[in-house]
């Protein structure tokens, strides 16, 4: 990758410009310019996208996405301290690299990226979760990205895909698979990191649906799973007893037994209760 963009190897970049990860930051660097590629190559054909690459640090996959052919990168770091090595990339790109030195929960994105648009990125373990709900949950559906390529701890990778009576099912694998098709696409271990952290990472690849997978109004359909999944353990007559009169027999009609658990019921059923809750 290096031959590539002519740039130097990523740990010369970081010993350069003094670049220590922080922990505050969620900041695990990525050095490996192969690994990046590889996910860089995960997203899809990038050829004619602009990509969102949120929390780039020395630019590792920021190479990878301009190297595989990303029309535009607008990269959105919040430490000054990595904009030196992203200008080298910039320089070695020109137009086709645009840093924001700000705080991605913060920053109006979609004013500066065009159509067709895909989010690429590892990111900062302290917000990556808050980021993927907000990609997720915005007022108007389809949003204005059209896939996600995310990397995350992987066990909040395994709840992103998990299916109805496993370990990992919650209110995030019905958020993301109602209106997304995901799948796992890579496992990382810690040492392909600096500093290594102490978990496995996995990137989930997400890709939008035009329209949610089941009708449900969503409001009422994050209600519902908020109040099932937060007394997990409770059936879900008693988990949901708060939903109103008549709870029980609107659990029926949608097809789950009252005295289920949240985690043994399918997206399609969650739904189902929820337009029966709305039309009330």
């Amino acid at each position: 990758m290096a031959a590539i963009d002519g740039l130097p190897p990523l740990r010369e970049v970081i010993r350069a410009h003094d670049l220590v990860a922080k922990k505050q930051l969620g900041q695990n660097f990525l050095l490996d310019l192969n690994l990046t590629a590889r996910i860089a190559r995960a997203a899809g054909d990038l050829t004619g996208c602009d990509v969102l690459e949120v929390g780039p640090g020395p630019g590792g996959l920021t190479r990878g996405l301009l190297a595989e052919g990303a029309r535009r990168v607008l990269a959105v770091e919040k430490d000054p301290r990595c904009l030196p090595a992203l200008a080298e990339i910039a320089n070695a790109y020109p137009g086709r690299l645009e840093v924001i030195n700000g705080d991605a929960l913060e920053v109006d994105v979609a004013a500066h990226l065009a159509a067709p648009i895909r989010i690429v990125a590892n990111l900062p373990y302290n917000v990556g979760t808050e980021l993927l709900v907000r990609w997720l949950t915005p007022k108007v559906w389809p949003p204005f990205w059209d896939s996600l390529t995310l990397m995350f701890q992987k066990e909040v990778a395994e709840r992103i895909v998990a299916k109805p009576r496993t370990e990992h099912y919650g209110r995030l694998a019905l958020l993301a698979q109602w209106r997304c098709e995901a799948r796992i696409v890579l496992t990382l271990p810690p040492e392909a990191f600096t500093p290594a952290p102490k978990v496995y990472s996995a990137v989930v690849h997400l890709t939008r649906l035009e329209s949610p997978r089941y009708p449900a109004d969503g409001a009422v359909l994050a209600r519902i799973t908020a109040m099932a999944f937060n007394q997990r353990r409770k059936m879900l007559r008693s988990s949901l007893k708060g939903m109103g009169a008549g709870i029980e027999e609107k659990l029926v009609a949608a097809g789950i037994a009252p005295t289920a658990r949240a985690e043994e019921i399918a997206l399609e059923q969650f739904c189902a209760l929820a337009r029966l809750v709305a039309a009330d």
